[in-house]
């Protein structure tokens, strides 16, 4: 017999589901407002008639970015370091979880301690440049080249391989293990790596995955830092970075104007068919926005079971 609701906890579920509805358009509208720019014309995005629909329909903007090899190239340098970042800092992640939730290990409140200052109080932007400047030299001199020559990409995986919220959201997951699983496996004569691959990541997957998925959401979107750290290497930008030297080439909001050898200017001389006038500026960078999250939208769904459950794991200490 289903019990009947009473007055004060019906109103209560209205409102909850009305501002659940009403967050869920606030997140779900500027992704649909993209789409609609993306394939809108350059009078209706620009005079900012776009509401819901696209406008002047086109799909000049997607056949611009498919012609544009620094588009791509950026691109793959996103996928680069998401992929080869995010491993990374799992190993990382991993190995100084796995060492922080034992008792034995000594000076482990100490250790706990420093991670968790870390997080209460940051050195600042600037010693943080500097720290990661430092790391890029000594990467060079290890390669046997120079700072500027080097292959910047990879100071950007090695030197934000570490973050401590998640690496305390994986220790707790570690110390929910059972220690009687670890004591038959070591009777069984397993190592500690032994231990680590094969007892405790297949009994913390969910929050090894939540964990997972903030380090690729952070590779994936990273932009400060790729920007400040190689500003002269072009081919080596993520597509956040291409983004936004596209948009401050040719807007006046990075102070620049268009001058000759610019990519965008030899492509216009050589394909007259295609009219910036038609198309617009913001029609292309909205449709390089759609294709830059789409990597995210397909992993995402897949992930997402695990995500409530691993921070659950990995949040409460018991």
């Amino acid at each position: 017999m289903k019990r009947k609701m009473e007055i004060s906890e019906l109103i209560f579920k209205i409102i909850a589901y009305v501002f659940l509805i009403i967050f869920a358009v606030m997140c779900v509208y500027p992704f649909i407002y993209a789409i609609s720019s993306s394939f809108s014309t350059a009078e209706y995005v620009d005079g900012g008639d776009i509401v819901l629909w696209p406008m002047g329909w086109q799909t000049d903007a997607y056949r611009y970015i498919l012609t544009d090899n620094t588009f791509w190239i950026s691109y793959s340098n996103t996928l680069f370091m998401a992929f080869i970042g995010t491993l990374w800092c799992m190993i990382y992640t991993m190995l100084g979880a796995y060492a922080l939730s034992k008792k034995r290990l000594i000076g482990r409140r100490a250790f706990n301690f420093f991670l968790v200052f870390t997080m209460w109080f940051s050195a600042g932007v600037v010693p943080q440049y500097l720290n990661y400047q430092a790391t890029g030299n000594i990467l060079a001199s290890l390669t046997g080249t120079t700072y500027a020559n080097m292959d910047q990409k990879w100071l950007i995986i090695i030197a934000m391989g570490m973050n401590a919220q998640n690496v305390i959201l994986l220790r707790n997951a570690f110390e929910g293990v059972p220690a009687e699983i670890e004591e038959a496996a070591r009777i069984d004569g397993a190592t500690e790596m032994q231990i680590l691959f094969k007892v405790y990541i297949p009994m913390s997957k969910a929050t090894i995955a939540t964990v997972a998925l903030f380090f690729g959401i952070s590779r994936w979107n990273g932009y400060f830092w790729a920007m400040r750290m190689m500003p002269d290497q072009q081919f080596s930008w993520p597509v956040q970075v291409y983004i936004r030297d596209f948009i401050d080439i040719r807007t006046d909001l990075g102070g620049k104007t268009p001058a000759e050898g610019d990519d965008w200017v030899t492509y216009l001389a050589s394909n007259p068919d295609y009219d910036s006038n038609i198309v617009g500026v913001m029609s292309v960078v909205y449709a390089m926005v759609i294709c830059a999250v789409i990597p995210i939208l397909c992993i995402y769904p897949f992930i997402q079971k695990y995500f409530a459950k691993g921070v659950n794991m990995g949040g409460v200490k018991e």
